[in-house]
């Protein structure tokens, strides 16, 4: 136990002097606490023979690994009080348009998988990591820029919540062929499966509300944050047993209590574990990657950054332009939905568990494993940067369009 204290004391005051410097620097935190978390991992630190104490790193223990799942969790939980389903259902042309668009780049990654393996399993696998935006990066990024409550968190929140629902029927199909050796009758049961506790969960957030209300309807602030958490947390682990999203069941909990009137209570108040989590989240992700692993991918990664960061770009800004936004709102979208993160590293594990398991080729699970990590780590750190100096960017297209642009439509960019 002391050692178990130790490691977690030696996290989180890690984590704190990142932290600490990235707000010195100016930089988002989320590059920095990726960064520490390899650094003082098994892949880093626990390959150098320090003086007098050896060799010691940080292990990927069970609370870190949960963690990281509570940071996921509580991400998506602000995510989706940010976004009740009045609001969803009132701008569901716009999300519709947007998240079609949006879907050119699973194109692009199945187009960009098949040229590479040959295969069709690999090639919807590599189709899936560099489709999916991070809804935890974003969602961060968006909360630390103070873009939450601008024009352009609208088509950016809308694009996540039509990639999250793909994403978990994906998942599901993706899970049966991999691990059932292409068995359509067990992917067709695992997609009835997710689609029906997500229909449950639209159920929930029209129909339970008032119960919701009745939840945190109370002066305790204690009580309010226990049942807040209670709640999503429960909700996630079902969801999470049923093979669906545990961050897309967050997500609708979070539109749930975003129809009662103890919203921003509810946001105040877990704020702090929300970040918590969330630096923990980003932290792992650094802890279970090994850089050496990126050499043998490393043209298949670069590859993939060149394909598809200009294919988000595009996808991004015509969402923006679905939602009428101008031309430099449309280009904070467009840079924003670049970042990719823990659902990519999610369809990974698929791979590597189906290559355990025999029902897949170990050594191209690995690849593809690798392949992940390092290009989620490269997006995660480009797309934070890009929103973070998205202003030459918003003038280059501003410039560019200017002509184009209707009268009028001149949008603070604050």
């Amino acid at each position: 136990m002391a050692e178990a204290l130790l490691e977690l004391g030696v996290m989180f005051a890690a984590i704190a002097g990142v932290g600490a410097l990235a707000n010195r620097l100016g930089q988002s935190v989320i590059p920095f606490y990726i960064v520490a978390g390899m650094v003082l991992g098994e892949f880093v630190l626990g390959r150098v023979a320090l003086p007098v104490v050896g060799t010691t790193y940080i292990p990927e223990s069970e609370f870190i690994a949960i963690g990281a799942e509570l940071g996921i969790v509580f991400l998506l939980f602000f995510l989706g009080l940010e976004f009740n389903l009045d609001r969803l259902l009132a701008r569901r042309r716009q999300i519709g348009t947007a998240g079609t668009i949006d879907l050119a780049n699973f194109g692009a990654g199945f187009v960009l998988g098949w040229l590479v393996f040959g295969a069709f399993l690999p090639a919807f696998l590599i189709a899936g990591i560099v489709y999916i935006s991070s809804s935890a990066v974003i969602t961060k990024s968006l909360i630390d820029l103070g873009w939450i409550a601008n024009d352009e968190a609208e088509p950016m929140l809308g694009t996540l919540v039509y990639e999250d629902l793909f994403i978990a029927v994906y998942l599901a199909v993706a899970s049966a062929i991999a691990l059932g050796g292409g068995d359509v009758g067990a992917a067709a049961v695992d997609v009835g499966i997710a689609i029906g506790f997500i229909l449950g969960l639209l159920g929930l957030v029209q129909f339970g509300t008032p119960a919701f209300a009745r939840l945190v309807d109370t002066t305790n602030r204690e009580f309010i944050a226990l049942r807040s958490i209670a709640t999503v947390v429960l909700v996630a682990g079902g969801a999470l047993a049923l093979g669906v999203s545990e961050a897309v069941a967050a997500f609708f909990v979070g539109m749930a209590f975003a129809s009662t009137d103890h919203t921003h209570e509810i946001e105040t108040l877990l704020e702090p574990v929300r970040d918590t989590f969330a630096a923990v989240f980003f932290f792992w992700i650094g802890l279970v990657t090994d850089p050496l692993l990126f050499g043998g991918v490393a043209a298949l990664i670069a590859l993939a950054v060149i394909v598809t960061t200009p294919t988000k770009l595009i996808t991004g800004f015509l969402a923006g332009r679905a939602f009428d936004l101008n031309a430099r709102r449309s280009t904070r979208v467009a840079l924003g939905m670049t970042t990719r993160g823990e659902f990519s590293l999610i369809i990974a594990t698929i791979a590597v568990t189906a290559g355990e398991a025999g029902a897949f080729d170990p050594a191209l699970a690995a690849t593809i494993n690798a392949f992940a990590v390092g290009y989620v780590l490269v997006m995660a750190i480009l797309g934070t940067t890009l929103m973070q100096y998205s202003e030459p960017f918003e003038s280059a297209v501003a410039s560019w369009l200017d002509r184009s642009e209707p009268a009028g439509d001149g949008e603070s960019s604050g």
